[in-house]
């Protein structure tokens, strides 16, 4: 069997039994999802390589010590190590980040569309650009858990294990802002609706 075929927890067995490949493969699977989320957060390139090495430099130094509890939960572990290490740089710096969107971050990257004709085009298009401008004018809060839910395709559960909430609290926060979004559109007379 080859170790992209093996389950997180026998990654992490094998890795315990001295295959370095075994790591490798761990980090590779999930470095996309971990960096995206940490250089949404930071906004700077360089920062966001050192907390992702940081990352991982915890996430070995607690496999290695035997700390590390399998619960199938791998990824929203490794992403929670992440989220305390970006708090932890801004608690250093005396400065908690706003949680913003930004120019580069589109909801609607991570939602494909059948073939339209030009027309329909420029009305999503339109619709997109709409809908990021209301974005922004959600509270941090409920920004987050739109932008975790649908840009990294995360599950509640997940989403709460990293931003340290009951799943409750960010399917709460999930709906006001969708609740927001779609009052913030009825304001400005916009004519598409959010699901």
């Amino acid at each position: 069997m080859r170790l992209s075929e093996f389950s997180e927890k026998e990654l992490v067995q094998a890795y315990l039994k001295g295959n370095e490949l075994a790591l490798e493969q761990l980090i590779t699977r999930f470095k996309s999802q971990v960096y995206t989320y940490i250089i949404c957060k930071v906004k700077h390139e360089a920062l966001a390589e050192d907390i992702f090495q940081d990352t991982f430099i915890k996430v070995i130094n607690t496999i290695k010590k035997g700390k590390y509890n399998d619960e199938g939960k791998f990824l929203p572990w490794v992403m929670r190590i992440a989220h305390n290490l970006i708090i932890d740089h801004y608690r250093k710096n005396k400065r908690m980040p706003f949680v913003t969107g930004n120019d580069e971050f589109d909801i609607f990257d991570v939602i494909k569309t059948p073939e339209k004709s030009v027309q329909e085009h420029l009305e999503i298009n339109q619709d997109h650009h709409n809908v990021k401008k209301l974005i922004k004018n959600l509270p941090a809060d409920q920004k987050e858990v739109l932008m975790m839910r649908l840009y990294y395709d995360m599950s509640f559960k997940e989403i709460s294990e990293t931003t340290n909430v009951s799943i409750n609290t960010a399917l709460g926060r999930m709906r006001y802002a969708l609740i927001n979004l779609r009052k913030m559109a009825e304001e400005k007379n916009m004519n598409f609706s959010f699901r």
